[in-house]
């Protein structure tokens, strides 16, 4: 008995150890789900509430107000820096340092976007640069970012001219969101007015950081929208406002190719529609993109994981209306709507085998939310 006794006293701290190794590979269980917003009604700037993984709960956190139109926030990939546009006909971006553990938020600067009605920012995982697309004004600005995390003034803007067939919404370029390719070797921007994806070379560092620009066109009055990557890297999907498609293109060192293109809408549907955000899951297996105006949905799609083609699932109500974006938490078990026009966010559970969606009962009530952040809780 005394040296089965012995035998697991030595044991015991391999055990711990290995479990502790294990629950280091689940990863937190807590978020942080940063808010951008419009502040047009009740909403004052930007908030912050805990997510709690298990069990698709919200609770507040933070806010910092006197914060004008942060309709389109990121956070830095160290955790520390917030970075959101000020969508005005003056454009401005701003600054704010950044405490995952309690939420709190602090104002460092602001600057010029350089353009009218900036709607999308971006910020390389080194910390050094900004990426803003001007929607109204229809160019990609790229601002530096100083050690402090403060923002300096823009360095080059990149625009290309042309129009596209509805005369109302295409009468010029409408830069909508500026990205970096995973390995940040090339900036993409997305141009509603001219239905294109505009592809440039990016340089860190340097003086005019953008060059070799290509692009690649969609449908004429489509109006390309957001982009997203596939986890491994090899596919780009497009979801367009206008035509309320997703276009799916194969990926390789700054080249897109198209291979398919699949409608957002039910059969024989004559509505109003406006397509909007579109993410896809942690594993990879699923693209989630939404659908405005008459439609107020979410739209789910199983991604061949060969091809990268997509696939039909289900449509699934927003439970409010213009849901402008989702979010997707960490562990791919929730996600989570912002319904701008009905001051909102709903919770869904995510069936991670099939892919569908379903509601969960819980609401937040908010002032017009328009963008949605997880951050690790420290």
């Amino acid at each position: 008995m005394k040296k089965i006794a012995l035998f697991i006293v030595l044991l015991l701290p391999l055990f711990v150890q290995a479990q502790s190794k294990q629950n280091k590979k689940k990863g937190p269980s807590t978020y942080d789900l940063v808010i951008g917003t419009y502040t047009t009604g009740t909403s004052k700037g930007i908030a912050v509430y805990r997510f709690y993984a298990e069990n698709g709960r919200l609770a507040y956190l933070s806010q910092i107000d006197g914060v004008v139109n942060p309709s389109y926030v990121t956070v830095s990939a160290d955790n520390k820096f917030i970075y959101a546009v000020n969508e005005l006909p003056k454009g401005e971006v701003s600054s704010f340092s950044f405490e995952a553990k309690t939420g709190k938020m602090q104002f460092i600067n602001k600057q010029s976007s350089l353009g009218a009605d900036p709607c999308y920012i971006a910020v390389d995982k080194a910390r050094k640069n900004a990426f803003i697309a001007n929607y109204s004004s229809g160019q990609v600005t790229v601002m530096p970012i100083n050690k402090d995390g403060s923002l300096a003034n823009g360095v080059e803007t990149v625009k290309n001219d042309g129009t596209g067939p509805n005369k109302e919404r295409q009468e010029g370029p409408h830069a909508h969101m500026s990205i970096l390719s995973p390995d940040e070797k090339y900036v993409l921007y997305n141009d509603l007015g001219t239905d294109k994806i505009h592809i440039y070379r990016f340089r860190s560092g340097k003086s005019s950081p953008l060059t070799d620009p290509t692009s690649v066109s969609v449908t004429p009055g489509d109006g390309p929208r957001h982009l997203d990557f596939s986890p491994d890297k090899k596919h780009a999907y497009l979801i367009t406002e206008m035509g309320s498609n997703v276009y799916v293109f194969d990926y390789d060192n700054g080249k897109l190719k198209q291979k398919q293109t699949i409608t957002l809408l039910p059969e024989g549907f004559k509505g109003q529609t406006a397509g909007a955000a579109i993410h896809i899951s942690p594993n990879g297996k699923f693209l989630y993109a939404s659908n405005r105006l008459e439609t107020n949905e979410i739209i789910v799609y199983a991604i061949n994981q060969e091809t990268g083609e997509l696939t039909f699932v289900q449509r699934q109500s927003s439970m409010g209306k213009n849901p402008r974006d989702f979010a997707i938490d960490p562990t791919g078990k929730f996600l989570l709507v912002a319904n701008q026009n009905s001051d909102s966010i709903f919770v869904f559970r995510i069936d991670q085998t099939t892919g569908r969606i379903s509601p969960t009962g819980f609401k937040l009530e908010i002032g017009n939310p328009v963008c949605l952040k997880f951050v690790p809780a420290e």
